[in-house]
């Protein structure tokens, strides 16, 4: 085995993982006791790409970090808030995302255009910006390379656990790390959802080349992640590169693109799955294969079709093989096929072959479903489309917690 190709065994240590890069999370006071405010510190200017939501609502920090996105591709901080998505607060709630960043620079000696901001938690509140500013003012001073974990509590809203990881592998004799964190639960759909992602990496690369992948893997990744169907005004996917590993620009179509490609991949893909298995009141994490489609943009509308039905989430839930309602959410998912060429397997068991020809019973079918982890693979014998996406079921404490999501 070629050494490049060896991924180092080692402790996670997400956002930090790379050369060169600090985090703290603290409490400063906008949530009643949990951490609220993050802080992510490259020591060095790094190569930035994002990618942010698609909703037309879009918020103040939203619109703050493109325009830096915009006017700047090197990045050195990002500074993120939780329990308040400074969202639909007009011209005052720009105001405060815009002072989020200047008092950030300030504090760090860098420039207010080096710096991304994000924001999560309810919409329509002015933020307190006395106890963000203070906040800030502490957390400057706290970030280092051991400060990950903290930095990724304090971005979680209704999540159950961190979501944090990291890879290490090796390109050219030189040792990579990627590193990220992710927070999300609910209101996840394709586009993105309430969900914040922030990578980083100490490769070198430059930043159109950065912002191409970065759009491909999140298209494969977060992007194929469905919890509830509803897409936020908050979410963002932030990608920093600052070379501190010591390779060459990482150019496409070479080798060592094509391995940090992979574990790019493998990182985002971990931190996508995580929220889907945190998905609010979730008891059970759905992979959808959908296999044969005319082409993958139909494999993939017709996974996605399936991953957002309430009545497949619920039946799963249930612990119920109901093959018509998968068959059903295909149907209406747009795609061209011929129903009657479709196959449905969970967990490796045809439920339904061709022809509508039941395979089980449906006592043995509904068995496939007790497992926590379910892999549903609908076989449409067309043509070479393929495509994956994540779900969970859908409970009876979703609703509870998203009734009470303000009190």
């Amino acid at each position: 085995m070629r050494q490049e190709k060896i991924v180092e065994d080692k402790i996670d240590k997400g956002i930090t993982a790379p050369i060169g890069y600090k985090a703290a999370g603290i409490h400063c006071g906008i949530k009643k006791l949990k951490k609220d405010i993050a802080l992510i510190l490259s020591d060095y200017p790094a190569t930035a790409a994002a990618v942010f939501t698609l909703n037309k609502v879009q918020a103040a920090p939203v619109l703050v970090s493109k325009e830096h996105l915009q006017t700047n591709g090197k990045f050195r901080a990002i500074i993120i808030n939780s329990g308040n998505a400074n969202a639909c607060t007009g011209e005052r709630g720009y105001d405060d995302a815009k002072k989020m960043a200047e008092e950030t620079a300030q504090v760090l000696g860098i420039k207010t255009d080096e710096v991304f901001v994000g924001s999560t938690g309810v919409i329509g509140e002015p933020l307190p910006m006395e106890k963000i500013i203070n906040g800030i003012n502490q957390i400057s001073q706290l970030a280092n390379e051991y400060g990950y974990l903290d930095a990724a509590e304090a971005i979680m809203t209704t999540d159950t656990f961190l979501k944090s990881f990291s890879s290490s592998f090796f390109i050219e004799g030189a040792k990579v790390s990627i590193g990220g964190i992710a927070k999300g639960s609910g209101m996840i759909h394709p586009n993105m959802a309430t969900m914040l992602g922030f990578i980083t990496t100490d490769a070198a690369i430059e930043q159109e080349t950065f912002q191409l992948l970065l759009k491909k893997i999140v298209d494969k990744t977060f992007n194929r992640i469905i919890v509830d169907g509803d897409t936020s005004t908050n979410d963002m996917v932030i990608a920093l590169a600052n070379g501190t590993s010591g390779i060459k620009p990482l150019k496409p179509e070479t080798e060592s693109y094509k391995i940090f490609e992979e574990q790019f991949y493998q990182v985002l893909k971990k931190l996508a799955l995580d929220i889907v298995r945190d998905g609010e009141g979730a008891t059970k994490l759905v992979e959808i294969t959908v296999e044969g489609a005319s082409t993958e943009i139909d494999a993939v509308k017709a996974a996605k079709a399936v991953a957002l039905s309430p009545l497949v989430k619920t039946a799963i839930h249930g612990e119920d093989a109901n093959w018509g309602r998968i068959i059903t959410a295909v149907g209406y998912s747009g795609i061209e096929f011929d129903p009657a060429k479709l196959e449905i397997i969970i967990n490796d068991v045809p439920i339904l072959t061709k022809n509508y020809v039941v395979a089980l019973p449906i006592k043995e079918a509904n068995q496939t479903l007790k497992s926590k982890n379910i892999h549903l693979l609908i076989k449409l014998n067309l043509n070479g489309g393929n495509a994956t996406c994540w779900t969970c079921d859908f409970s009876e404490e979703y609703v509870k917690i998203n009734g009470s999501y303000r009190s």
